[in-house]
């Protein structure tokens, strides 16, 4: 069972991150990012309330949701910024390696998948590197490479801090991260007096989309923390990248590198190697 909302998570941020990218192409990515935080925000104090999560103990998840929070925003914030200043080919493949946060601090845990399960790891982990689309040739410099890098970090002690809070309660430290979220975004913009201007009507339903899938990822990944060994469940869930490719390569009819083709089928050995161990 952890497995599969692990993988369902996957698919959830995959399709979420495949929109978001679609709608930043009209308008501004901050404006998309803070909407979509807002709508989340939103629907984790609608399901904390009809769940009746509001008496869990919160020393067992607030410090965990606020710190998943910084991280997630502080690595959103350097991969957008890693995007802007350095090509996507290879931006993309060093934020994925993220998952290698997780992974380690689950082995150091004493964590112990079976010898199936490690090749799985490994499967799945060059596979999303390649699906991500590296770019083999040209220089990146060093301050996009460097932002990627934090941005990995950023990525994978979010999915570390999630899954400890999750412990106690997954649905109040997601309340929890999206509320902070929330907040550093209107803190932004008061300060910076950058406004999310941009934004439609035409674009709510956009933005309660990718909100909606955005939670119910973090929901669903947070819940297979409960049921599996993180070592596992992080890798099965950091294959949303193989998802938004697909996606891309579907609906927009983006063309993709050879490199690409072999990450994905890589990615799926891997997720067949994790299941059968």
């Amino acid at each position: 069972m952890a497995a599969v909302l692990a993988l369902l998570s996957s698919l959830l941020w995959g399709t979420g991150d495949f929109l978001a990218g679609y709608l930043s192409r009209r308008r501004s990515p901050f404006a998309v990012l803070g909407g979509s935080q807002v709508v989340g925000f939103v629907v984790m104090v609608l399901v904390a309330t009809v769940t009746m999560s509001w008496g869990a103990d919160p020393g067992g998840y607030l410090v965990w949701g606020v710190l998943a929070s910084l991280s997630g925003a502080g690595a959103l914030l350097a991969f957008y910024t890693a995007l802007a200043t350095g090509p996507m080919g290879v931006v993309s493949p060093i934020s994925a390696l993220g998952v290698l946060v997780p992974l380690a601090v689950g082995l150091f845990r004493g964590e112990t998948p079976a010898p199936l399960q490690y090749i799985g790891i490994l499967l799945a982990i060059v596979g999303v590197v390649l699906a991500s689309g590296p770019e083999i040739s040209g220089a990146a410099g060093l301050r996009p490479v460097v932002l990627a890098v934090v941005a990995a970090v950023g990525f994978g002690l979010f999915f570390v801090f999630l899954a400890a809070g999750a412990q106690e309660s997954t649905i109040m430290t997601m309340t929890v991260q999206r509320g902070t979220t929330t907040l550093i975004i209107v803190a932004t913009v008061l300060v910076a007096r950058r406004g999310v201007g941009g934004l439609q009507r035409s674009d709510i339903p956009w933005l309660v989309a990718i909100g909606v899938f955005d939670i119910a990822a973090n929901l669903l990944f947070g819940l297979s923390t409960t049921e599996g060994l993180l070592a596992i469940v992080s890798v099965l869930g950091s294959l949303y990248p193989v998802m938004t490719v697909v996606l891309a390569w579907a609906v927009l009819r983006e063309r993709l590198a050879p490199a690409q083709y072999i990450g994905v089928a890589v990615a799926l050995a891997g997720v067949a190697a994790i299941s059968a161990g």
